[in-house]
């Protein structure tokens, strides 16, 4: 392991009193954040970082990463983001209108095998994209995810994995940031194995470990994989020992912390509308709201979830002073997961599921889409807060760059390359 990157296990939260985090100016910097209803200006704070966001889905990622350059006074350009959903797409765009987005596949853009020599499209992607600061990617997790029974561990949608590297290899940015559950380590590909090897030839400093969010602000507990890897000696390794979030001094943050000031903020429609459930899942709810109950017992749960089971946290009631369990895109139904809201005979809504994923407010979910799109969205974005706490002291490090003009991807193929023309306020 390279001495570029600290050990990611020191340096995290420890517990104590939850009432201290009402002094505390982290949570009041985050909390401000999470609330925020104007979006900063992200793009025209001075020397920008050039971003590339891979597997980009509405832009939790790309979120995270401005908002840690804003916190540091600098913009964040976003070179390219790649994502291959139409819907997801139309989220990051209206959030992000002066991306360079492209709608298409990683491995349609990157066409050619890691390790081997760049291609022509290759080259022309890299020649309209410039010099890269940052690259962070979020491959497609689900074949990996111990929810899949079906395919795990040798889904062909983990090989996407190296689309990402093979991506680091034509753009050579500075730093990259490779986000997975923690199953990926399991893949019978050796996906993260192999990436590795790939990195370190072409002159990365590697390191892999698996974070407890909750240890970096997120009310939740979501555990997530993470490849960092920087370039040559380009980042101090005495960086690595601010790793982590500043709150040193009380508990983990709680679902109250994140959404009780949205408790009667309900609409008939829209993000802030929780689904409507069966008949019997409401009486559900209302059994364990009116009994203070978090886990139902065996006889209220449908026959397939009775008898000796793992999984309490099905048809389960969240509690306010703790942090909530991974939110995924089943957050609207009490049988995908522990959803019931801690006061409510009722799921989260789109907006509270935002919150406990620290996607902020002025984030835009466009409200003209339905609520599948906004739960994949939701259930699948990188939380912001995680990517602020963990690249702020990393880009921190980074040097500061003349700002560079950037031109749209040219998805036709050309041999040789040809001129590509300029990028103007939005790109799709």
């Amino acid at each position: 392991m390279s001495a570029v990157f600290r050990d990611s296990r020191q340096g995290q939260l420890r517990g104590a009193p939850a009432e201290h985090a009402k002094a505390c100016h982290q949570c009041a910097d985050d909390r401000e954040f999470l609330t925020a209803k104007v979006r900063p200006d992200y793009e025209d704070a001075p020397s920008p970082f050039q971003l590339v966001d891979l597997f980009a889905g509405g832009g939790g990622f790309t979120v995270g990463v401005a908002e840690a350059a804003h916190r540091l006074g600098r913009g964040t350009k976003v070179a390219l983001a790649v994502e291959n959903d139409d819907h997801a797409a139309d989220v990051f765009g209206l959030n992000f209108p002066r991306a360079n987005l492209v709608r298409s596949r990683v491995e349609t853009l990157f066409d050619g095998e890691p390790g081997t020599p760049i291609t022509a499209s290759e080259r022309s992607i890299a020649l309209a994209v410039g010099e890269i600061d940052v690259l962070v990617a979020g491959p497609p997790c689900q074949g990996h995810s111990d929810l899949n029974n079906h395919t795990r561990r040798q889904d062909p949608r983990n090989a996407l994995y190296l689309s990402a590297v093979r991506a680091v290899e034509v753009l050579r940015p500075t730093l990259v940031v490779i986000e997975n559950v923690p199953a990926v380590r399991h893949d019978q590909g050796d996906v993260v194995g192999r990436s590795t090897e790939v990195l370190q030839a072409a002159g990365y400093s590697v390191v892999r470990d698996v974070f407890h969010l909750v240890k970096f602000g997120v009310p939740q507990r979501r555990r997530r994989h993470i490849l960092l890897a920087a370039i040559n000696d380009r980042v101090d390794p005495s960086v690595m020992d601010r790793f982590g979030s500043a709150c040193d001094d009380h508990a983990e943050r709680s679902v109250r912390w994140a959404i009780e000031d949205l408790v009667d903020q309900t609409t008939e429609s829209g993000p802030d509308s929780p689904s409507r459930p069966t008949s019997v899942n409401l009486k559900r709810m209302q059994w364990l709201i009116a009994r203070d109950a978090y886990n139902l017992p065996n006889e209220k749960r449908p026959k397939c979830h009775q008898g000796s089971h793992s999984y309490n946290s099905m048809y389960g009631r969240l509690a306010w002073d703790a942090p909530a369990q991974t939110i995924t895109t089943g957050f609207g139904c009490m049988g995908q997961g522990r959803f019931v809201h801690p006061a409510k005979p009722r799921t989260l809504t789109p907006h509270e599921a935002a919150r406990l994923q620290t996607l902020p407010d002025f984030f835009d979910l466009d409200a003209r889409k339905g609520r599948g799109v906004w739960a994949t969205v939701i259930g699948n974005a990188v939380p912001p807060l995680f990517m602020v706490h963990l690249l702020t002291p990393l880009l921190d490090a980074l040097p500061c760059r003349a700002v560079q003009e950037t031109r749209l991807v040219d998805l036709t193929p050309h041999e040789p390359p040809v001129p590509l023309a300029l990028i103007g306020d939005s790109a799709s």
